[in-house]
């Protein structure tokens, strides 16, 4: 937990250093500098008629019966945003990740049920479940405003408890924030959306329906940049409505966290008018604002404000520290006279701690001494190097609370609640039944006992990053979620970690060499772990994956050799290696030209050279190469990047890098600004080979099959454009041409090209994954049991010929790609065909003990894969050599691959009184005619029949 919690810190740390850097603006000054323009989203009518698209694609996809295989992590969970259950029904808890889907559990999280896999969005803002429990509403796409905070489409409704699902509109909110059910009328729901994250639109605000979501009406609207963050309704009075608005706006290379469009508003006529409150922050320092609002009590009423303002009273506070030394609040008070009063040592040691490095603090004081500077020169000078220093620091998070329904509000506590980041976190929670027991969500999960007076952490062995809790009503827990994944909280601090679901939002992937190799990923807030790529998870199971990097796991490589060597990094380019046999780990220390500050992307790239392994290449807006596994580094290039005015999001970066397989030194870099570049002398000679649109490059990629061929792929995603765009040169990037060919409507994360056959290419989208034979003018999807997720990263493993991906929302899966190589023209002209049966060993299933809990039959299976080329229904059916059928079963084949299995099970065994043997017949079995039926040993015709072809084979079934 603490390298987690270090990670985190670490990154509030780096967005205070880059806010300290050029010092921090005014909000108007950061929209004018930062913000210039208004961005127009890929239109929802497009999208969704680039699901429609998809949907085509999956179903004439001869891959869609070649199912992937999920191998984890499930040990580390993925990032929860709502956690509720209903209320006639409390042993049912859902719980909605960010990426990771919707699940049901009824046994305390033992075992799940998944609900929400295969939609046209993947991404959760919030769920509301009605009091019975089957009506069920997801609002799609994730509020956060997170650089993964993945856009939605609307509305999702179930009327069947999850098992089938309508969509219901609303397609041009992107981000849902907060579902609320009316609770004396579930026809009419209450929406709150944020809108575009990174574009501006009139769909957001505050929607609400009251027919069940046939017809939507905007209830409040307050412009282009500000929508709806948190809904409450008053459940005595559904008419009674608080809504909190956020005015924000990201951008590739900044984020907006706080303007004058956020209030806190309410309605008591059902929303058709609304009052702006009084008596809480406002203007353009005012962020996220999150509501919790007591059931039993409905006049109590909290908002947790992000307040994005100066702290004044920062020169009240307490800088602990004794009496002579000199600290910042002391030194505004100094005039000339205490300034020389003062002791030299203490005030040498101040002004070396904070002059600019190229000032002499002896000749300073020196010159204060003979008039040749006042204090307030020493002052200026200090603030050259530290432009904030002299200004309290960031208000961040506020508590207020009223017990009037919003006529006056109260600050709970004046202390300083939580950390910088209410961005993210932002959401209180109240219990139901009590107004003084009250949680906000911040780094660590804090919580009051006495109506916010008082505050202290609970779950501390838990996760960082909060962002939902539950108040179970059976036994007065609570469920809590966070980036680590859902937990049970006791009512004495202990814990409970749910996690035995596969919902690791992971990033970055590797592989090592040889048939069982294992895989590498690198996660969002729960570092880079290794396991095998031979495993199976199922359902429910907790399968461990060894740790080997913390904070938010980013660029890992394995060395091909198997020596034990490891690169992994975290998040901004914290690179280290790491070696599993010698125990040896050390950091990677790349440093910049003089005069130069380097600038790392979230994912840095670290790539192994392909022609001598102990040669290592990252980037930052420079190339830099180390000869000696990353102990020593030497620049190879420019600054290849834009170099845009930073502002709180590193920006300006290298995204990719790519060496030739075929030529060293032969190298091709993208960059997060939309620059591309080659060199083909390992960096003597740079070439800018931009391609034809100016957009973040997510990869880049030297062909191993020909020295001329480039491949780059560019997303729009930070602008909220979906289009796919995919790029390939046959000269080394003279000139481009396009390969997204019939591609959907999704934006591309990763191209790959085949180790093996150079016509194949596969890419991972943020809905899944696609193959082409013919260079891009046809792709199909491989969506075989996966659910619409985004693909990250993909490696082919060439010795186990398994295709590797790493899902931003349920951890890595593996698919064989055996099939995907032998589609031949020969098999797409066979209307039917048995590829591969696979017969058990016939054992004495019949006398297998079990527990005597375990009333299931043992159930052995014949595998069968086939080839179809109509879909339609496919009977498979064992018989006798002499035409008798055994068994049989009838599916829906797909045209393409299919898998189906057949049970040997003719009969369940019976259940019964103990009974005694026979003396008559003293050898014979007594429960002979109770015990389970199988087919028995011996040959048999397998039968395939697809519509009006069948084909025959012949099986043994042998003991």
């Amino acid at each position: 937990m603490s390298g987690r919690y270090f990670s985190v810190a670490m990154f509030a740390g780096l967005v205070a250093i880059a806010f300290a850097q050029d010092g921090r603006m005014t909000k108007d000054e950061e929209r004018t500098k930062f913000h210039p323009g208004i961005i127009r989203a890929t239109p929802a009518s497009e999208r969704m008629a680039g699901y429609r698209q998809r949907l085509q694609l999956e179903a004439a996809s001869p891959f869609e019966g070649i199912k992937w295989r999920p191998i984890g992590p499930t040990n580390n969970s993925g990032r929860v945003m709502a956690i509720t259950s209903p209320k006639d029904n409390p042993q049912a808890v859902y719980v909605a990740y960010a990426t990771g889907g919707l699940y049901r559990t009824e046994d305390d999280g033992i075992t799940w049920t998944s609900l929400f896999d295969r939609e046209a969005a993947f991404g959760i803002g919030d769920v509301a479940v009605s009091r019975d429990g089957k009506t069920i509403w997801v609002g799609s796409g994730e509020a956060n405003s997170q650089r993964t905070s993945y856009a939605g489409m609307g509305m999702f409704k179930s009327t069947d408890s999850g098992k089938t699902w309508t969509h219901m509109g609303l397609e041009g909110t992107h981000h849902i924030g907060k579902v609320v059910i009316d609770p004396k009328d579930e026809n009419t729901v209450w929406v709150a959306s944020m809108g575009g994250l990174y574009s501006q639109d009139r769909d957001r605000g505050v929607y609400k329906t009251n027919d069940g979501g046939k017809t939507w009406r905007q209830m409040l609207f307050i412009d282009e940049f500000t929508g709806c963050i948190d809904l409450a309704v008053n459940p005595k009075n559904p008419k009674e409505i608080y809504a909190a608005m956020w005015d924000r706006d990201r951008r590739a290379w900044n984020f907006r966290e706080s303007g004058k469009g956020s209030a806190l508003y309410k309605s008591s006529d059902g929303g058709a008018t609304w009052s702006k409150l009084g008596g809480l922050p406002t203007g353009n320092d005012a962020g996220r604002i999150g509501i919790a609002l007591c059931d039993s009590k409905p006049n109590t009423v909290y908002a947790y404000y992000d307040n994005q303002g100066d702290d004044q009273s920062f020169e009240l506070q307490d800088e602990r520290k004794p009496t002579g030394e000199i600290t910042r609040n002391r030194f505004l008070l100094l005039d000339e006279t205490s300034f020389l009063a003062a002791d030299p040592k203490a005030m040498t040691t101040f002004l070396k701690a904070t002059l600019p490095t190229s000032e002499n603090p002896e000749e300073v004081i020196k010159a204060v001494k003979d008039g040749k500077l006042k204090v307030v020169d020493v002052k200026a000078k200090i603030e050259k190097r530290f432009p904030d220093y002299f200004r309290g620091a960031m208000v961040a998070d506020q508590m207020f609370r009223t017990d009037d329904g919003g006529k006056t509000w109260r600050e709970t506590d004046t202390g300083r609640l939580g950390s910088m980041g209410g961005y993210y976190w932002g959401r209180a929670f109240v219990n139901p039944r009590d107004p003084e027991d009250v949680y906000v969500c911040n780094l660590l999960l804090l919580g009051s006992k006495d109506g916010g007076r008082s505050w202290k952490p609970r779950a501390r062995e838990a996760h960082v990053d909060y962002h939902a809790v539950y108040f179970d009503p059976r036994n007065g827990q609570i469920w809590v979620g966070n980036d680590g994944g859902a937990y049970i909280v006791g009512q004495d601090d202990t814990i409970r970690h749910l996690n035995n679901l596969q919902v690791a939002q992971t990033t970055t992937l590797a592989v090592s060499t040889g048939s069982f190799y294992r895989v590498a990923v690198g996660m969002q807030d729960n570092g880079t772990q290794i396991g095998s790529g031979r495993s199976f998870i199922l359902p429910n199971q907790v399968v461990t994956w060894d740790e080997i990097g913390g904070g938010d796991g980013s660029a890992v490589q394995i060395d091909p050799r198997n020596n034990g060597q490891i690169y992994v990094a975290s998040q901004f380019g914290a690179f280290s290696a790491l070696n599993e046999k010698t125990g040896e780990r050390y950091g990677l220390r790349p440093t910049a030209p003089a005069g130069a500050r380097l600038r790392w992307n979230w994912i840095a790239p670290l790539i192994i050279s392909n022609f001598h392994n102990d040669i290592i290449y990252v980037g930052s807006q420079f190339v830099h190469r180390s000869f000696n596994q990353g102990r020593t580094f030497e620049v190879i290039s420019p600054d290849l990047t834009k170099n845009r005015p930073q502002g709180d999001v590193p920006h300006s970066t290298i995204k990719d890098i790519s060496e030739s397989p075929l030529q060293f030194g032969l190298m091709i870099v993208g960059t997060d600004d939309g620059n591309v570049w080659m060199t083909p002398d390992g960096g003597v000679e740079w070439r800018a080979i931009n391609t034809p649109v100016d957009k973040w490059v997510c990869r880049v990629i030297a062909s191993k099959w020909d020295k001329k061929v480039m491949y780059v792929a560019q997303t729009g995603y930070r602008e909220d454009d979906f289009k796919p765009y995919l790029w390939r040169s046959d000269d080394q990037g003279k000139t481009w041409k396009s390969i997204a060919g019939n591609l959907p409507m999704e934006s591309i994360n990763v191209v790959r090209e085949d180790p093996t056959r150079a016509d194949i290419l596969y890419v991972g989208t943020d809905m899944g994954v696609f193959v082409t034979f013919d260079g891009g003018t046809n792709w199909v999807p491989l969506a075989g049991g996966l659910p619409h997720l985004p693909v990250h990263d993909l490696l082919v493993q060439p010795t186990a010929g398994d295709l590797v991906i790493a899902t931003h929302a349920r951890g890595a899966w593996v698919m064989p790609l055996k099939q995907v190589y032998g589609l031949t023209p020969e098999l797409k002209a066979t209307a039917l065909r048995v590829l591969n049966v696979d017969v058990p060993r016939r054992a004495n299933w019949e006398y297998q003990a079990r527990p005597s809990y375990d009333v299931e039959d043992t159930k052995p299976q014949i595998a069968v894969d086939f080839w179809s080329q109509t879909a339609g229904k496919a009977v498979i059916r064992l018989k006798t050599k002499d035409g008798k059928v055994v068994v049989e079963k009838t599916v829906d084949a797909h045209v393409g691959y299919n898998s189906m299995s057949l049970e040997l099970l003719l009969s369940p065994s019976k259940v019964g009184p103990k009974v005694k043997g026979s003396k008559t017949d003293p050898l014979k079995d007594p429960y002979e005619d109770r015990r389970a039926k199988y087919v028995a040993a011996g040959s048999y015709v397998l039968q395939l029949e697809v519509g009006t072809t069948n084909v025959t084979q012949d099986v043994s079934l042998a003991k």
